[in-house]
């Protein structure tokens, strides 16, 4: 095992309220070691048709953050445990961003983060959103590299997948202009990847596509009414799914050059079809009721109508009782979603909607080989009840059987994101293969890897993997084939 440290000081207190941060402590508090580990230890057996690596993106903050800290604002951390032939070995590295780089040559945090003004910042997006854009949210796969995304909109960083060393900003062979949100959708049928960009100043919202050979081939401007904050997207095989919701940006704030968010219950849900590859002026716009939407499962056409699966945030607001800045963090924080299904048609224009399960499940995944076409099966975290935000099981939703199969971690046990990961040589929407995830015991101080057969969830897992450090609690997963990493190698 090889490391390099530096570990992290961390003022857990807020320094107006003397409120503690949970989120700079105990199974969210940072780690300051990079490893690498071979031959991990394993209770169980590893399959020996999962083959590939599994990668988490999440905020690890580097040096003691400036003011008011919130989750969002750590710099990006992955952890990734590559799976071959019944053998483990775990990688972390911090992503390298710009800011990243500036505050190393600095030896300090140089940026505040989102609950504080940022005036005083560096630099920020290209939007000029003095923010600090540190690739903490997502990791897509897209023509052998990860891209590790931010929350807000900013440049995506290209990531090796088993290295982990950061390529830098993508550019796209310099034809990417401007920036592009947490979730590109990548549709592994053709290639392309799907994004958009949008900000507090117009044009409000910019989609585009991105060809199999990596450039740029098409980007419009969307037009909104005002500045909104769409988190996700949707592509089916012919088509584009873009939201603008009521919860649009605090336009006084704005111009302060703060960021903060209200939700508008007056406003209805928007959702907009436009072809793959058209205009902005050729946008179908549905309406719903008043909603949020943070993470989409899938979409697919079904004759003339577009489908669409999401995790429905009803009221995205802070609890009554939420007075001071940390409380309203933490109430944003822990999210309240529904699977919820709407159904576009495209040639009457109606929109229907229908809750599909009353329990509080997100970060949803599927077959990535499946993305824009229709699914049988999906999968989700279950959110605890618990003050911040923790996912305490996963859930596997049958779309034929109309059924679900639950599986809890466990008291003090908290999982990641769980994509699902097709045993080698399995056909594409079938429930062949296996989840896998990151689990922090919060009991024993110890972190793991878990893999579980999708087609028997509530069995529990058939393999953990031990990690030689503890994996702090984080955002987004993905799952790379071995297939996909034998391309990269060729």
């Amino acid at each position: 095992m090889t490391s390099t440290s530096e570990q992290p000081l961390m003022v857990a207190r807020t320094a107006d309220t003397g409120e503690e941060n949970p989120y700079l402590l105990g199974v969210y508090a940072p780690v300051g070691t990079e490893i690498d580990a071979e031959d991990l230890q394993v209770i169980g057996e590893i399959p020996k048709d999962l083959n590939g690596v599994y990668l988490r993106n999440g905020p690890n903050p580097r040096f003691a953050p400036e003011g008011r800290y919130h989750w969002f604002d750590g710099d990006g951390m992955i952890h990734a445990v590559h799976l071959e032939n019944g053998k483990a070995r775990y990688r972390n590295r911090w992503v390298r961003t710009k800011a990243f780089e500036a505050e190393s040559d600095a030896g300090r945090a140089l940026w505040t983060g989102v609950m504080e003004n940022p005036k005083d910042n560096p630099f920020g997006n290209s939007h000029g959103l003095g923010l600090k854009d540190n690739a903490n949210t997502d990791v897509v796969f897209h023509r052998g590299r990860i891209l590790a995304t931010w929350y807000l909109c900013g440049s995506p960083y290209g990531i090796d997948p088993l290295s982990l060393e950061t390529l830098g900003a993508e550019d796209f062979l310099g034809t990417l202009v401007g920036d592009m949100m947490a979730h590109p959708k990548v549709d592994e049928a053709t290639g392309e990847l799907f994004w958009f960009d949008y900000g507090p100043r117009p044009p409000y919202l910019r989609y585009g596509v991105i060809s199999a050979d990596g450039q740029v081939v098409k980007t419009t401007e969307i037009e909104l009414p005002g500045p909104r904050l769409p988190h996700d997207m949707a592509i089916t095989e012919h088509y584009a799914v873009l939201m603008d919701l009521p919860l649009v940006q605090d336009l006084e704030a704005a111009k302060l050059g703060r960021h903060k968010l209200h939700f508008d219950r007056s406003m209805p849900s928007r959702f907009g079809v436009l072809p793959r590859y058209g205009d902005g002026s050729q946008i179908k716009w549905f309406e719903a009721s008043p909603c949020y939407i943070y993470h989409v499962v899938n979409a697919w056409e079904q004759g003339e109508e577009v489908v669409l699966d999401v995790c429905r945030v009803r009221k995205p607001a802070p609890r009554a009782d939420a007075h001071t800045p940390l409380a309203k963090m933490l109430s944003y924080l822990r999210l309240d979603a529904q699977l919820h299904r709407y159904r576009f048609n495209l040639r009457t224009g109606a929109c229907h909607e229908a809750p599909l399960d009353d329990a509080n499940t997100e970060f949803p995944t599927v077959d990535s080989r499946g993305v824009g076409r229709t699914n049988r099966f999906s999968y989700a975290v279950h959110i605890s009840p618990e003050s911040t935000l923790k996912f305490d099981g996963l859930v596997r939703y049958d779309n034929l059987a109309g059924s679900k199969t639950e599986y809890r971690f466990g008291p003090g046990r908290w999982g990641s994101e769980a994509p699902f990961a097709p045993r080698d040589g399995a056909a594409a929407d079938s429930a062949d293969g296996y989840l896998v995830t990151f689990v922090q015991d919060e009991r024993e101080g110890r972190s793991e890897l878990d893999i579980f057969d999708a087609a028997d969830l509530a069995a529990g897992p058939v393999a953990r993997v031990l990690l030689p450090q503890r994996v702090p609690l984080g955002f987004h997963a993905t799952w790379v084939r071995a297939d996909q990493l034998e391309n990269l190698r060729s």
